[in-house]
């Protein structure tokens, strides 16, 4: 490593000397620049020592400086390895378009930063963090409950965003109030739990507010959303390449004889909602379109009827609830009372009604709604 940047460097410490005790603003914002013009220079060079003491000199420089002079340092420094003292300076600043380019391209700000930066500054703050090349979970998550309309959009469109399913929840309750969201979801490739309650809050959503616009058709406005939301959940672009092959790879073991109670209740624990929606269809002999209607779109009722007809434990079935009201952050009633009700469900009864369930299905299908 060659020895002329620390020198340089040292050199330029008497000048500094100098300037902060004598200098005007000029000649701060002259030696701001060859400084940054000398670490840029050699920036892949330098070691930890001599990385801390650009970082003292930039922090001594850009105090009393205006404004101007450190948005060319943030548009600088942002895209290389800088110091961390004065990346963390030019982030937590309250002019955005200092802030902006930091925010949005630094590797310098952990996610412990960014999410700290969030909570305190503003919206533009977060719209800059939203554009970062990728984002994991734990910054969105934060970027989903604070950001306005905006920040959410940004966030959503960012293909290297993470999103828990927390994250996810929020989001889908937001879209039912902000169309545009509810558009960029759709072009975005969510889990099944989340889409599946997307479709049905957007059902719901549509369904009322046809009728209450056409009252005198209000059963044909019902039909007519159901077999839309039917199509929406089926067509290929809804059906991620992850739930294809967790269903076929539930449907093999089943196949092989692998699929029972206990690997039920495995997947219910490990939240697996796509491997729990394919083995209760199977174990049931429904298809997964009538196990995910049942699980998202019903009441427990609904859940009760499949795993009745499974013949599984209430253990199990209460992992199930458990893990769909998590995922898709649908409330369930007393648990007692569901266990209750589960007890006194004959399994010929299930059988009848998932038998009804199946021919109301088959019926929509094959008739067309009304124009």
């Amino acid at each position: 490593m060659s020895s002329q940047p620390a020198l340089s460097a040292a050199n330029l410490l008497d000048e500094l000397q100098a300037t902060l005790m004598h200098g005007t603003v000029a000649r701060r914002v002259e030696t701001l620049r060859r400084v940054t013009d000398l670490y840029l220079d050699g920036e892949v060079d330098y070691c930890d020592d001599q990385i801390a003491l650009f970082d003292d000199v930039f922090n001594c420089l850009v105090k009393n400086i205006e404004s101007n002079a450190k948005v060319l340092l943030a548009q600088r420094l942002a895209p290389v390895k800088a110091p961390p003292r004065i990346i963390h300076h030019l982030a937590f600043e309250d002019m955005i378009e200092i802030a902006a380019p930091v925010l949005s391209q630094s590797d310098q700000l952990d996610d412990a930063t960014l999410i700290a930066n969030a909570r305190t500054k503003g919206q533009n703050h977060m719209m800059a963090i939203s554009t970062r090349r990728s984002l994991s979970g734990a910054v969105t998550d934060v970027l989903v409950e604070l950001g306005n309309e905006h920040v959410v959009q940004s966030t959503v469109r960012n293909p290297g965003a993470e999103f828990s399913d927390n994250s996810y929840s929020i989001l889908v309750k937001r879209a039912e109030l902000d169309e545009g969201l509810a558009g960029e979801l759709s072009r975005r490739a969510i889990p099944r739990a989340q889409y599946l309650k997307m479709i049905a809050l957007a059902s719901a959503s549509v369904r009322a507010k046809l009728q209450a616009a056409n009252p005198q058709v209000a059963g044909e406005v019902t039909s007519a959303v159901k077999q839309a939301s039917r199509l929406a959940r089926s067509a290929p672009a809804a059906i991620s390449l992850q739930t294809n092959i967790a269903h076929g790879l539930v449907r093999a073991l089943y196949e092989d004889g692998r699929i029972n109670e206990e690997q039920v209740f495995t997947f219910a624990n490990e939240r697996k909602f796509d491997e729990i929606n394919q083995a209760i269809a199977c174990l049931a002999g429904t298809s997964v379109e009538t196990a995910e209607s049942l699980m998202v779109e019903s009441r427990d009722e609904g859940l009760l009827i499949l795993a009745k007809v499974c013949k599984l434990s209430w253990a199990t079935v209460k992992a199930i609830i458990e893990m769909r009201d998590e995922l898709t952050g649908i409330k369930s009633a007393d648990l007692d009372e569901c266990r209750f009700t589960y007890e006194r469900l004959r399994t010929s009864t299930a059988q009848q009604v998932l038998r009804f369930h199946r021919m109301q299905q088959s019926t929509a299908v094959a008739k067309p709604p009304a124009a």
